[in-house]
């Protein structure tokens, strides 16, 4: 058979966190960390999968109509199942599936960074099955990589991962709308060295009800979502300084601790280097982005992250989305 490859990118969360499962907007950019993924025949008995990045194991399984059992090495390829069993994979010939998140981790402590791997896994994955299966991607990474967060979820990462660029996504839409980076609107991620548990926060919130917090959050993810699209940067950087005071106020109300790991001593003293910085997604660890209309505001702001113990991730926006390449087996 062919040789299937695929790969999607990974995504930073400017704005709209938490406030997109209200039906506000997010502003969510493609960066250039991508997952991919292999699928190719191999002569064993059984299908396999291995995930270099996320598991020294080497799961084995048969498969009928996508009812996946495993033979061994099932418990660390859940996300995998997932995907496969939507997709209804069969296939009359052994396949092998590389699963290729390195890109995500911090090479030395071997540690999630939070640009989204799940989610351009997810994609990824769906996209060369698509080729075997002949079902749609897209659908295929909504539908699985929902069953695999239990529910929760906006679904902007998958959408930002199957665009590529700089998407305004809404919940109800599902499909961002792209827009376009002002050319002199500076930035830098920062990674705080502490992976952050998105999904327990997500549950968290299930469990509150609604407060002005909340709403009020809404109202400025819809502001800084029309300054975007405007363009003026210095409007951006103003609306985006609002939006972070609601998304503080947010934390606060409801206990979520997305400024802990050292993101409130940022945000706190970007205003005195001439930046804006927020953490991104979930928060609580993981990343976080500083913008500016200066790139020497963004250098200064910079050393002073760097001696406060977070490390500057040097990444670019990916135009690409999902991408799939297909060659003959030799």
């Amino acid at each position: 058979m062919r040789q299937v490859v695929a790969s999607a990118p990974g995504k930073l969360v400017l704005s709209g966190e938490y406030a997109v499962l209200d039906g506000a907007p997010a502003i969510c950019m493609a960066v250039d960390r991508r997952a991919m993924v292999t699928i190719a025949a191999h002569d064993g008995a059984h299908h396999v999968v291995t995930a270099p990045g996320f598991s020294d194991s080497r799961g084995s399984f048969t498969s009928d109509s996508g009812e996946l059992s495993w033979v061994a090495g099932g418990e660390d390829f859940e996300l995998f199942r997932q995907v496969w069993s939507a997709a209804g994979m069969s296939s009359s010939e052994s396949l092998a599936t590389t699963l290729d998140t390195r890109a995500f981790r911090d090479a030395e402590s071997g540690t999630k960074i939070g640009v989204g791997s799940s989610a351009a896994l997810t994609v990824a994955l769906a996209t060369a099955l698509s080729a075997l299966c002949g079902c749609d991607n897209a659908d295929l990474a909504r539908r699985a990589h929902r069953d695999f967060q239990g529910g929760t979820g906006s679904g902007v990462d998958v959408a930002c991962s199957l665009a590529g660029g700089v998407i305004d996504y809404r919940i109800d839409d599902a499909v961002g709308r792209g827009v376009v980076w002002p050319a002199d609107l500076h930035y830098a991620v920062f990674w705080s060295g502490v992976a952050a548990d998105t999904r327990s926060k997500l549950e968290c919130l299930r469990t509150k009800s609604e407060t002005a917090a909340r709403r009020s959050l809404g109202d400025a993810s819809e502001r800084f979502s029309a300054a975007f699209h405007d363009g003026v940067v210095t409007v951006i950087i103003e609306e985006l300084g609002r939006y972070n005071e609601a998304l503080h106020d947010f934390d606060v109300a409801h206990g979520l601790g997305i400024f802990d790991a050292g993101h409130a001593a940022l945000a706190g003293a970007a205003a005195s280097h001439g930046v804006v910085y927020k953490p991104c997604g979930a928060g609580g660890g993981d990343i976080g982005i500083a913008l500016a209309a200066a790139t020497d505001s963004l250098a200064s702001f910079a050393d002073f992250a760097t001696v406060s113990g977070f490390r500057q991730l040097r990444m670019s926006p990916d135009p690409r989305g999902a991408v799939l390449i297909e060659e003959e087996q030799q």
